[in-house]
């Protein structure tokens, strides 16, 4: 054995040196043009390439999540970013700095939620129904709200309907997607005036958990997906828009003190 002490920066994900490239071990040569970007994206998360289906179940995610129109938050800040001056570069990086616990962040929490319940569970029967009644009854009691449950826009979220529909396809609706379909009811029973659905975010985090994959990289699959977006939205706004937005006058206010004097 070496008695060489460890570098104080290491990695154990790419090797870059003079004229070869490896990422988990697999030539970068050799991935070029016979891996997809899921399937790469997988091996750099996971440490291993993943199976047809499990390539097949991220590609969906990312499609899923890619872009939600120009009125979220990063959308809105990447565009106004750009239309101060900046590159784009910079318009991009400030669009996924307003990911947080209200926007991408939801995946996160459910996913979590759904494996601390799940945990060290999988080789024994549970009951899944009860489990949620619990997880409800104790939402509703304490006035909690769930992350993965509700929608601004959408009563019923057309992508969790249609992600649900790829997984169930690719035998990754487990214990995890019955647990979130199962709050999704005992919500539709005891709160039906809230209409609290299983959103996209919470679909995502039932399924890479039946992927096995760690809650704490919900809200990084959500980058991964949302950075084409911003992207698109970016050079859309270099392409067809004046710099320097200003809100119209009619979208704001001002509601301090009056002009006051000088004391």
């Amino acid at each position: 054995m070496s008695d060489e002490k460890p570098k104080e920066w290491r990695t154990a994900i790419t090797s870059n040196q003079d004229g070869r490239i490896l990422i988990r071990g697999y030539n970068i040569d050799n991935l070029i043009g016979n891996k997809s970007y899921a399937e790469v994206c997988f091996l750099l998360l996971k440490g291993e390439m993943p199976t047809q289906a499990e390539a097949k179940m991220l590609d969906a995610i990312f499609v899923s999540s890619i872009d939600a129109g120009i009125a979220p938050p990063s959308a809105v800040a990447a565009r106004t970013i750009f239309s101060g001056g900046n590159s784009l570069n910079a318009a991009v990086a400030g669009g996924i700095l307003t990911l947080g616990d209200a926007h991408g962040g939801a995946i996160e929490k459910a996913a979590k939620l759904f494996q601390d319940e799940l945990k060290d569970k999988n080789n024994i029967d549970v009951n899944i129904n009860q489990m949620a009644q619990k997880i409800v009854d104790d939402a509703v009691k304490n006035k909690k709200r769930l992350a993965g449950y509700g929608h601004k826009l959408h009563s019923v979220d057309p992508r969790t309907k249609r992600l649900l529909e790829v997984a169930k396809s690719l035998n990754f609706g487990g214990k995890y997607v019955e647990l979130a379909a199962a709050i999704e009811n005992e919500f539709r029973i005891k709160k039906p005036e809230q209409k609290l659905p299983l959103n996209v975010d919470g679909a995502i985090a039932a399924i890479m958990s039946d992927m096995g994959l760690d809650y704490r990289l919900g809200k990084g699959l959500f980058i991964i997906a949302r950075s084409a977006g911003l992207v698109g939205q970016v050079f859309e706004e270099w392409m067809r828009e004046k710099p320097f937005r200003r809100l119209r006058s009619d979208l704001h206010e001002y509601d301090g003190v009056p002009e006051r004097q000088l004391p």
